[in-house]
């Protein structure tokens, strides 16, 4: 008699194979899952758990109290129980929301300190968050609103770093969808953040409304285009980076009070190169991030030079002197 296993649902499945493969290259170790109790970390949870033992990882899940709302410490218990019964080493960290760039900015910044010094005190080979392809959709609109150029348009990386830890987002080319799939198949429950539905902040507005028209008007596939655009021009910017280290070796040199540019190097590269070069320069040397104006009137010391005298950029002032543009300390 031939015995019939249960089929695996599909979108277990789906949030499995993503796990696998962004553990693979790790070494054994405790790994880091930041876990907010909602579906996409919940499904996150649910497939490290069964994918990390069997490659020689310990999972540890994090849950951020932000103490932003009434039962935000009910919220972060639930997540933590759900998290112990799949496994986890589940650990609730409770943070102060404080800082500039308004409480998103504050409450982001704050979580992923939290995560940094899980990672740390657990000694582990990676962090994993639960950003879906909707997320990667989200950003590059939000980006794309901004208008500040391609870096504003890469998303997120699939790999980054979080202090010395790799950060991983194994999630970036799985659907929402998907992850609230996996948590029904496996008799998860999810928590459905408020903040989520608040038409004030700018992403639930995508959400909810951007994103839902496009896919109305232009047809289905909008949010898989988008992130296909942000993985593009990662690789494009991967590119240009090592272009712009190779050029930036012959073309500066230290001057006096900073370092100084070639005006005929600079001149003689594409446009879209010789900006990156300008941005990185000060961004490196001084800290300094430049608008496309800033970037721009630089450039004109090149292209355009008719005795313009010294330009105030943040961190440092730049001004042509001969064949060169010097750049120091404001």
């Amino acid at each position: 008699m031939v015995e019939h296993r249960p089929s695996l649902d599909p979108a277990v499945a789906e949030t499995r194979l993503a796990v696998r493969s962004a553990l693979g290259g790790l070494r054994p170790g405790a790994v880091v899952v930041g876990l907010s109790g909602g579906a996409d970390s919940l499904a996150l949870a649910a497939a490290v758990a069964f994918e990390g033992p069997k490659l020689g990882m310990t999972p540890v899940s994090v849950t951020v109290d932000h103490g932003l709302q009434a039962a935000s410490a009910e919220v972060a218990e639930a997540a933590a129980r759900q998290a112990e019964g799949l496994g986890f080493d589940a650990r609730i960290l409770r943070v102060d929301v404080t800082g500039d760039g308004g409480p998103e900015a504050a409450a982001r910044s704050a979580r992923y300190g939290a995560l940094a010094h899980a990672a740390a005190s657990a000694d582990a080979v990676a962090v994993l968050v639960g950003h879906t392809l909707d997320d990667q959709a989200e950003t590059v609109l939000l980006g794309l609103a901004r208008g500040s150029g391609g870096g504003s348009l890469q998303g997120m990386a699939p790999e980054s770093r979080l202090a010395d830890t790799p950060l991983l987002r194994p999630f970036l080319g799985v659907r929402r969808t998907v992850t609230r799939a996996a948590c029904s198949a496996q008799h998860l429950d999810p928590w459905d953040d408020p903040h989520n539905d608040d038409p004030r902040y700018a992403r639930v507005r995508v959400r909810t409304t951007v994103l839902p028209v496009l896919e109305a008007e232009l047809g289905p596939g909008v949010a898989e285009a988008l992130a296909r655009t942000a993985e593009q021009l990662r690789e494009d910017a991967a590119a240009f980076a090592e272009m712009i280290d190779e050029t930036i070796e012959d073309i500066v040199e230290h001057a006096e009070a900073g370092i100084s540019v070639s005006v005929a190097a600079l001149a003689a590269n594409p446009a879209a190169l010789r900006h990156r070069i300008i941005r990185h320069v000060v961004s490196s040397e001084f800290g300094g991030s430049l608008s496309r104006t800033q970037t721009l009137e630089v450039a004109r010391l090149v292209t355009d030079w008719r005795g313009q005298g010294p330009i105030d950029l943040p961190g440092c002032r730049a001004r042509r002197v001969g064949g060169r543009i010097e750049f120091a300390a404001g």
